[in-house]
């Protein structure tokens, strides 16, 4: 089923982002090893909404949300042991009793996860020029005020993967902070280490994808505290948080073909809006495009059709 906005008479809504819906439930039995089993649970549920220049587009994309849900429980895993993350379980029978009757609705698309305390900056790790960074690269030969060297193109790989944290803006958009601001704001040592697991689970994941014809150009981390542990939260290494590219199909000054929502905003750009709201409809061969785009990084990454 598509699924643009989720609706659970008698749960608590606590959020409606861009895309996810998010629910206060019971305590659960589930437990993950080294976390507090009595910490607060919450319901996250990946909708088929789609976002661009952070407008909510009318047009829902098929198998989204659960291409969403289910990459981010293959990377919560794949580095459960570099770094813990949020994820009880993307099971519904391991769900409180109270969701049962929603089955339908939640099925391969919701995350029973651990509440915590939220860091109030995103970890954005950059490995290719692109997007904004190219943007600012060709303006002032760095990226977020990291120098780099002349002469570089438009997609190559940098020399080493760039930390680019930012601030997460409630309205419009995040604003790019250096490393001793972000030990500003959340603490020397809690500062380098959101910077060293972020560039760790970049090289690993970038490197594994690679082997399966996806370039990981660049991706975005959320982490929060849970009794003072460092947790991975949101998503992981998803189409909506990462640019994926065609391996194949890459080329260095010229940007490749990629696995994320780009294939929307190209369109976008050629119809002269002015990316406030309310955003255009897409063309059904846009929104089959884009589905297909999210179901084939799923298949490549995990070895497996979406289910």
């Amino acid at each position: 089923m598509i699924l643009k906005r989720v609706e659970l008479p008698g749960i608590t809504l606590v959020a409606r982002g861009k895309v996810r819906d998010i629910f206060q439930v019971s305590m659960a039995t589930a437990r993950t090893p080294g976390l507090d089993g009595e910490t607060e649970r919450l319901l996250i549920v990946a909708t088929d909404r789609l976002s661009a220049f952070d407008v909510v587009l009318p047009d829902p994309i098929p198998d989204k949300g659960r291409v969403l849900t289910q990459l981010s429980k293959f990377w919560f895993e794949r580095f459960s042991g570099l770094v813990p993350s949020h994820m009880i379980t993307t099971d519904v029978d391991e769900f409180p009793a109270e969701l049962g009757r929603f089955r339908e609705q939640l099925a391969g698309r919701s995350m029973l996860v651990y509440r915590t305390r939220p860091l109030p900056v995103e970890c954005v790790v950059r490995g290719y020029l692109a997007g904004s960074g190219w943007k600012e690269y060709q303006k002032t030969g760095a990226v977020c005020g990291i120098k780099l060297p002349a002469g570089l193109r438009q997609a190559e790989q940098l020399p080493e993967p760039l930390f680019t944290p930012s601030t997460k803006a409630q309205t419009g958009h995040d604003e790019n902070i250096t490393q001793a601001e972000l030990e500003r704001i959340v603490g020397t040592s809690l500062g380098r280490q959101v910077r060293d697991v972020s560039l760790e689970i970049y090289s690993q994941a970038a490197e594994y994808a690679r082997n399966r014809g996806i370039i990981v150009a660049d991706t975005k981390f959320e982490f929060g505290l849970l009794d003072d542990r460092l947790i991975w939260i949101d998503e992981a290494l998803t189409p909506d948080s990462s640019r994926f590219w065609d391996e194949s199909e890459y080329r260095v000054g010229e940007p490749p073909r990629s696995f994320d929502k780009q294939f929307v905003r190209d369109y976008l750009e050629t119809l002269g809006w002015d990316k406030s709201p309310p955003g255009p409809r897409l063309p059904p061969e846009v929104i089959a495009g884009t589905s297909e785009r999210y179901r084939e990084a799923y298949r490549r990454l995990t070895g497996i059709d979406l289910c």
